[in-house]
């Protein structure tokens, strides 16, 4: 899996290491020179991230390369994946335990291989449990560190702020509160929007979304979003289906949709199965975004899916529920009363949350119930997420990549 050393490049990076005194010299390579990165990005989310990322970086220096772990977007520029990105999927913490030995082997291997060929700089693109150790390590040994995503200090874990400082020369953050949160504790930060606003439209065609998919224009449409893990499948799809069986049986005529992807679509199947919901629901393979500019109303996992939703400015019931020991530990480490994204942003309640134990069936159909019975809460909170949209659409591209050549020219 190794890949050969271009030009020596490992042996001069040294040179220049110990010319500096554990510096990297930027002079080594200009706009015209090989330009190597890496970069370790987790999941689908990581991998659209690191895709926009490799744009820009590929913009500025046309002969960036670029290894480590990742996913489609990013090979499709060019990355060079040692790792897929799903390797760092994980739900919850108990997964996490399961799985503590391989991922602290994989980030070992991926540690020794940069220290022996070092990048211009190492991007760790969220994953804060596996990215900040291994900036830490990296960072130690003059390589320069930045970290796309800001840890939710402001939601979990406070005191991870000390670690992200001694980890990282700079964050690249998704939201505008963050950097001066960061930068309180002396740490460079750099607002560079969120990708999604970009390539989300600000007014979504739901007409044609629902011809695409094959719906009908006149119906009432839920979209349904049980997560793109097989654990969160696990524990809600077969909820969130006996919730739409339930919905279904009080409204005539309202037709559900599920994005899923490839990997789930069968579990995502025999769920619906075994909730009984065979008839109005449509399953397709991927088109989240197709499904949610199509829907009035979704049921959604906490995580990302549920800014996208935000984004396609579609109401929403978020709900999220993991196994009873990982919620043991992290509930006590939550910093504020809210879990979803669009909720963090707007810093109140505009669409529900029914976690744990509260992500009955019972509860969800009542949640649902309120939007559709609700066209005027709709509207407004549809022009609260069009004020969120134009927030965060940034170029992104250009911004990251301005900040990351900003970070290794302090060599």
């Amino acid at each position: 899996m190794d890949s050969a050393d271009p030009a020596g490049w490992g042996k001069e990076q040294g040179d220049a290491r110990h010319r500096s005194g554990g510096a990297l010299d930027f002079r080594l390579r200009g706009n015209d020179g090989e330009m190597p990165f890496a970069m370790v990005a987790g999941e689908a989310s990581g991998d659209l991230l690191g895709a926009t990322l490799m744009d820009g970086l590929l913009a500025r220096w046309p002969r960036t390369t670029a290894h480590g772990i990742g996913g489609p977007r990013m090979i499709e520029r060019g990355f060079e994946a040692w790792w897929p990105a799903e390797t760092l999927a994980l739900h919850g913490y108990a997964e996490a335990l399961v799985r503590y030995r391989e991922l602290v082997g994989i980030r070992a291997r991926l540690r020794e291989r940069l220290i022996a060929s070092p990048p211009r700089a190492f991007i760790g693109i969220d994953a804060p449990d596996f990215n900040l150790d291994l900036e830490g390590a990296l960072k130690a040994r003059g390589i320069r560190t930045v970290h796309y995503v800001c840890p939710s200090i402001w939601a979990w874990r406070a005191d991870r702020v000390h670690k992200i400082k001694a980890s990282c020369d700079r964050v690249l953050c998704l939201f505008p509160f963050e950097p001066p949160l960061l930068e309180k504790h002396g740490i460079a930060a750099t607002y560079v929007g969120h990708p999604l606003a970009n390539a989300i439209p600000l007014d979504p065609d739901k007409s044609a979304a629902r011809a695409a998919l094959g719906l009908p224009g006149d119906a009432e449409v839920v979209a349904i979003l049980p997560g793109s893990r097989g654990s969160e499948v696990k524990h809600l799809a077969e909820r969130f289906f006996r919730a739409a069986l339930q919905l279904a049986q009080l409204r005539s005529g309202v037709h559900f949709v599920v994005p899923a992807v490839p990997s789930m679509k069968a579990r995502i199947e025999a769920a619906a199965r075994a909730a009984g919901l065979q008839r109005h629901l449509t399953i397709v393979t991927g088109q989240s975004h197709t499904v949610l500019a199509a829907c009035d109303v979704a049921l959604v996992a906490s995580g990302t899916a549920t800014l996208e939703a935000a984004l396609f400015k579609r109401p929403m019931v978020i709900a999220y529920s993991v196994h009873w020991f990982s919620w043991v530990l992290m509930r006590p480490r939550k910093l504020q009363p809210w879990v979803g994204l669009p909720n963090i942003l707007a810093g109140d309640f505009v669409v529900p949350e029914l976690l744990q134990q509260d992500a009955k069936p019972e509860r969800l159909v009542r949640a649902l119930l309120d939007w559709l019975a609700a066209p005027d809460r709709m509207a407004a909170v549809q022009e609260e997420f069009r004020a969120l949209h134009l927030q965060l659409r940034r170029d992104t591209a250009k911004l990251a990549t301005d900040a990351i050549e900003e970070t290794i020219r302090q060599d």
